[in-house]
């Protein structure tokens, strides 16, 4: 079996990103099992402590192969919504039962729901080397409405890049957001690989 994990952290375009994707989609979630991936359940149970209504809607942006909306929907989340790059990844994520809906989107396309549409969002292990760019981050956050939180995760690898937390001290150092949880822990233990866990909240 070829091992995905080598390749995921290498920077490269979002095409080379999809087609990687793509081609992980019917392997990735033994790899990452076998690693003991430990973020989507760490980002879904931080979500749900400062949720108040599981019945929402919360957008999965990012979704891969569902195990983040399986994570969220273990939590409590009712309403999931997914989106990603790659169609075969979607797939896969079809057939957990979890989403609501299901959509491909392209790289730095628009969005396709308007502002204030989900009160919640995740983006569970996206952002970072090989994955999604930091910009993610504040297209997400200006989809939120204030009081809407955004809770996502970067791991050692998107950590050593200090343009990601700089991206989090944008929002927060002007008091566009509040940071409302942090957390450094497990991630892939297999391979000693940590993540942090955010949860933003918009003013």
């Amino acid at each position: 079996m070829t091992n995905f994990l080598d390749k995921a952290y290498t920077a490269r375009d979002a095409a080379s990103t999809r087609s990687l994707y793509d081609d992980w989609a019917a392997s990735y979630e033994a790899e990452v099992a076998e690693n003991g991936y430990a973020t989507p359940g760490r980002c879904a149970e931080a979500l749900k402590s400062l949720t108040n209504d599981l019945s929402a809607p919360i957008l999965d942006f990012g979704c891969g192969t569902g195990l983040s909306g399986l994570a969220l929907k273990l939590a409590g989340f009712a309403a999931i919504d997914g989106l990603d790059l790659s169609a075969e990844m979607l797939e896969v994520a079809d057939t957990k039962g979890v989403y609501r809906k299901l959509d491909q989107i392209e790289a730095d396309a628009d969005l396709p729901f308007a502002q204030g549409t989900y009160s919640a969002m995740a983006a569970i292990g996206v952002i970072g080397a090989g994955a999604a760019p930091i910009a993610v981050l504040h297209t997400l956050m200006r989809k939120l409405d204030s009081g809407g939180k955004l809770v996502f995760s970067f791991n050692d690898h998107a950590l050593s890049n200090p343009e990601n937390e700089g991206g989090v001290s944008e929002w927060t150092d002007c008091g566009a957001a509040r940071l409302l949880f942090k957390q450094h822990g497990a991630h892939l233990p297999g391979i000693d690989l940590k993540s942090t866990v955010y949860v933003l909240e918009k003013a």
